[in-house]
């Protein structure tokens, strides 16, 4: 190859020019910016069919370089218009989230460091900088100094990890012998609320426990978990020769955000020997609120308890924290060390990949110090205060409402409803209440999601956006009220 034809192939793979990269970067951060400021120009739910963007795009990568311009062309035509906006203020599915600008801003900096954190010494800041936020969260959650944090994508992983700690912790030495082909080991026991979030039947799965090995707890009039049908579940399985494992309660159930009686199961599961793992994923983030506090009550008994910022403390997804009362559990379950990974530094430093299944792991503490330190607990308590007002003022409404009629209590943020016409039920009412939140959402204004409450079609409203304010909960309500309008003329 000639010098010429050699500098050439280099000129089409070298990274971008920093004076590019630098006019680039700005005409980015300008759209960042745009949508923070404006995102009501989008729609919050997109009016695209299943596979548009597929048929907008080529069927192979190109085969020769294409100009950045180009690229940021195709975003502004294609991405946007195509995307669900979880930013926007009128997003009030699901759990509403907020990304938020020194968050965003985090995630640029930690993409900038391409940090892969699985030993300290591949990340010396990145490890420690995740010890020091979620020990800053933990106190701000009001936890005992005895329990660790490390970060994980979500609380999928961080329920899975959890479980397997609990696993490992019953002494039946699955680590090194597995479960398949092993008499010995007894059927093995998860308990949750049939409030529960599915997470926990994940796990069961890959742990080999199957979803035999998960027992569905009654609920109470508040669906909380029903504390005696626990101990007749517990006390069945015994007798049956099963092994109970664990027991995950929920502070802030995914469907109806229901915060199970934490001090009560503990107490059960501390007379019973078995693992306590909480799953405050959403409704753990409402405790840095000082009289909201008590949403936490018991979880100090707990072994591990998961909270993810990237829900309701504002940091974009994807951050989960677990505590667990001992890391050592955490590593006996997890570590594996090969040749290639030892380092000097030995029992000195922690190493994050003993904590889970993942060897890389990325720069999460960052956006998630960023956050912290940008709004405070103050700031934080505050936005939290704001969405819980904004919740019991649009359940009021609904409770205000003929026809209308709330289907769980709000303890935190969301509210479950739906309209009841007179003479309507069964089938026929649910399907018509599909048809009121399909109509609201294909406004492109506020987007909500639905659950089943006791076997009810529910409508369901989170607040939970940094930038939600109560001109656009009033929008909603008053598209609601349009849909039901239409929907009785048709009537």
């Amino acid at each position: 190859m000639s010098q010429v034809s050699g500098a050439r192939e280099t000129a089409m793979y070298a990274d971008m020019a920093p004076e590019e990269f630098r006019r680039f970067g700005y005409a980015v951060i300008d759209r960042v910016a745009e949508l923070l400021a404006h995102p009501e120009r989008v729609r919050v739910f997109p009016d695209v069919r299943p596979g548009e963007l597929i048929a907008a795009l080529p069927a192979g990568a190109p085969d020769e370089p294409e100009p950045f311009e180009r690229i940021l062309e195709d975003y502004d035509r294609l991405i946007p218009r195509a995307t669900t906006h979880w930013n926007h203020p009128g997003f009030f599915a699901w759990f509403a989230v907020t990304g938020s600008a020194p968050g965003i801003l985090g995630e640029i900096l930690s993409a900038a460091l391409n940090v892969n954190a699985m030993l300290w010494r591949s990340g010396p800041a990145a490890t420690e900088l995740e010890q020091v936020t979620t020990s800053w969260l933990r106190g701000l959650l009001g936890l005992p100094e005895r329990f660790a944090g490390h970060i994980n994508d979500t609380a999928s992983s961080s329920t899975l990890y959890a479980l397997a700690a609990a696993r490992e912790a019953m002494g039946l030495e699955v680590r090194a012998r597995g479960l398949a082909g092993r008499a010995d080991v007894p059927s093995l026991r998860v308990y949750r609320s049939e409030e529960a979030h599915s997470s926990v039947d994940k796990a069961a799965i890959t742990l080999g426990l199957g979803l035999s090995g998960v027992r569905a707890i009654a609920t109470d009039a508040d669906l909380r978990m029903d504390v005696r049908a626990l101990e007749a579940a517990i006390a069945e399985d015994r007798a049956a020769g099963a092994r109970p494992m664990a027991v995950v309660a929920t502070v802030g159930t995914t469907s109806t955000t229901a915060v199970d009686p934490v001090p009560e199961i503990a107490a059960i599961c501390e007379r019973e020997r078995i693992w306590l793992h909480v799953d405050g994923a959403y409704g753990g983030s409402a405790a840095v609120v000082p009289e909201h506090r008590a949403l936490l009550a018991g979880c100090e008994r707990a072994d591990s308890i998961v909270v993810n910022p990237h829900k309701w403390l504002f940091v974009p997804i994807d951050c989960s924290v677990l505590f667990v009362r001992d890391v050592d559990q955490l590593r006996r379950a997890f570590s594996l060390v090969p040749e290639y990974l030892t380092t000097s530094e030995g029992d000195e430093v922690l190493n994050l990949m003993d904590l889970g299944v993942s060897l890389g792991r990325r720069f999460r503490a960052l956006k998630l110090w960023f956050v912290l330190r940008y709004f405070g607990r103050s700031g934080i308590a505050a936005a939290i205060r704001e969405h819980i007002r904004l919740a019991r003022l649009f359940a009021s409404w609904v409770d205000d409402a003929p026809d209308f009629e709330r289907l769980a209590p709000v303890p935190l943020s969301v509210v479950l409803f739906r309209r009841r016409p007179p003479g309507l039920g069964g089938p026929a009412l649910d399907r018509y209440n599909e048809r009121l939140l399909d109509a609201v959402n294909a406004t492109g204004e506020v987007f909500l999601s639905h659950t089943r409450v006791r076997g009810a079609y529910a409508i369901r409203l989170a607040v939970g956006n940094l930038r939600t304010r109560e001109e656009h909960l009033r929008r909603a309500w008053v598209l609601l009220n349009e849909a039901v309008r239409v929907a009785d003329l048709k009537n």
